[in-house]
Order: structure tokens, then sequence, then C-alpha cells
């Protein structure tokens, strides 16, 4: 299979995941069903199930109000091999905003609760915080998953095969490297194969990546890497707002901090920025992270 070929078809996966069915079953809530990725864990990719309630959210408003803030959080892991259920409830419509509370549950309980806001397009004051300058283009950056090597084979598969281009400017997190221990990082990500013009899809497939490499800014201050032996990462929240419209499949700068770590938890930040330099949306997510103790030498 061509790269070209290979490149549609993960993208094609993912649009397929993220195309809900609308079921008949009507409580007070809006019901919709929806799949999963296959996971080498086994548990589902939590940017997965933010797009999902995202986009089951947006299925209840008009097509010109949208989404400009959610607050979510995982409650439990979801299983990659089961079907999830997302339940919407219309909380309120105003004349500009509308409100939305939506669950995402398997087997009877919910795995991720978020609550958003949309709103209408509306003339205001206007600045952004610019892109900082002198980041290489993604263009003389190698593909994350060229520059691993010794992975195991399920994890470098997942890389290969996952929609998203990932680009980090430093070494990525999959292997100990040699780089600075710094809490921030930057990455540029995009979509491998084009996506409709259809925006509400663009602005979920942003939450989508904005779940992808927001913690490593976090790992990347204590010199810690993903195969780590015993670490142990789970999010507990994720917070996002929209501030510009743009292309997922397009080339997306994503600037990454942490400001704090501390009781086994760590927050991340994270600015988006398009390759012109418009800041499209800001980011937050808090971590469960355990770093293993090291073992006294003999």
């Amino acid at each position: 299979m061509s790269a070209e070929n290979h490149a549609i078809q993960t993208v094609e996966r993912l649009l397929e995941v993220l195309d809900l069915d609308a079921t008949q079953a009507r409580t007070t809530e809006d019901i919709f069903t929806g799949s999963s990725h296959p996971m080498p864990s086994g548990r589902i990719y939590g940017g997965q199930v933010l797009a999902q309630a995202l986009l089951a959210a947006e299925r209840t408003l008009p097509e010109d109000r949208a989404v400009h803030s959610m607050h979510g959080y995982f409650l439990r892991p979801g299983d990659a091999d089961q079907g999830i259920t997302i339940a919407v409830d219309r909380i309120h419509d105003g004349r500009s905003f509308s409100t939305r509370r939506t669950q995402a549950y398997q087997n009877g309980v919910p795995i991720f609760s978020m609550i958003a806001s949309f709103q209408d397009a509306d003339p205001g004051v206007e600045h952004a915080e610019p892109m900082p300058p002198g980041i290489p283009a993604p263009e003389d950056l190698v593909p994350d998953e060229d520059r691993v090597q010794g992975l195991p084979a399920g994890t470098a598969r997942m890389l290969s095969d996952r929609a998203a281009d990932i680009r980090h400017v430093d070494s990525p997190l999959y292997l100990p490297g040699d780089d600075e221990r710094v809490a921030r990082q930057a990455v540029w990500m995009r979509l491998r194969a084009p996506l409709p013009d259809d925006q509400r899809l663009h602005r979920a497939a942003l939450a989508y990546l904005s779940d992808m490499t927001i913690q490593e800014s976090i790992l990347r201050a204590h010199g810690v890497f993903w195969s780590l032996p015993g670490l142990k990462v789970a999010s507990l929240d994720h917070a996002m707002w929209w501030h510009r419209p743009a292309r997922v499949d397009e080339w997306l700068l994503y600037l990454q901090e942490s400001p704090n770590a501390r009781g086994g938890r760590g927050l991340a930040t994270g600015r988006i920025y398009t390759r012109d330099g418009d800041l499209v949306a800001s980011v937050a997510q808090e971590i469960m992270i355990r770093v293993p103790e090291e073992q006294p030498r003999s």
C-alpha cells in the first residue's frame, strides 16, 4: 500500500469513529452511540471521547452556534473493545449562548463527563498572544514514527497507524533521550489526509489532537519517558477554549508547558497556532503521574 493510501485510510478510520449514530431512545436527553479505535493498552484514547462528546453536543445545536469552551473530567478508563453511549442534556439555550452537558457511558456507568458552551458569531475586542519566533518548520522535522526504534511492536504500529502526523521539535518522549529537563515543548501536528469542510468536524478533530502529547511537558521536566517501567499516567480533566477557526488537515503548532506538579498530579497548558501565527485554541489538562522510585544500586 502506498504511503498516500495509508494516510487516507488512517483518517477514514478516524471519521468512522467520529460518525456517531443517533438512537430513537429518548429520556430527557439526546442519545448517541459510537465506537472506538483499537489501542495497544485496551483503553480508549481520551481525545477520542472528547471529540465524540463534543460532536454529540453540536448535533443538538444550529450549525452557526459554535463551541467556544469545554471542561471535562475523565471518570473511568474506557474499554476500546466496547461501544460508547453518549447522552446530551440541553441545559440552556439563550439568545447568543447555549450550554450542554454531555456524558459518555459504558456498561451503564459514566466514563467521561463534559460541560460545554456555544456561541453565535459576534464582533468584539480582539487580541492574542503572538506565536514565538525561531521554531523549525514541520518540513524540517522528521515524523515521530521515523525517529523511534526499539519500541514494542504494538506501540510502533500505533504511531504509524494513527491519523495524526506528529513532529516533535525536540526528541519524542517514547524512549529516553538526552534533551534538557525543561517543563515545555513544541509539537507540529496535522491529520494525514484532508477532512471535509465542516467546521464542526474540524473543531472536534482539534479536541482529538489536543489530548495528544500535552502531558509531555510534565514528563520532560523530570526526564521521564513513556516506556519507563512502572510509570503510571492518567488524564484527570481537560479544558479547552476555541478562539478562531482552523483546519486540522493543515499544520498547527502546539506549544505546551507545565507550571506545576505536586501530590502525584501535574498541570499542563497549551496554545495552538496556525502556521501563519493565528492563535486557534488554548488547552489545560491535569494528570495523575506516578514515577517509580529509583532502586538503590547494589
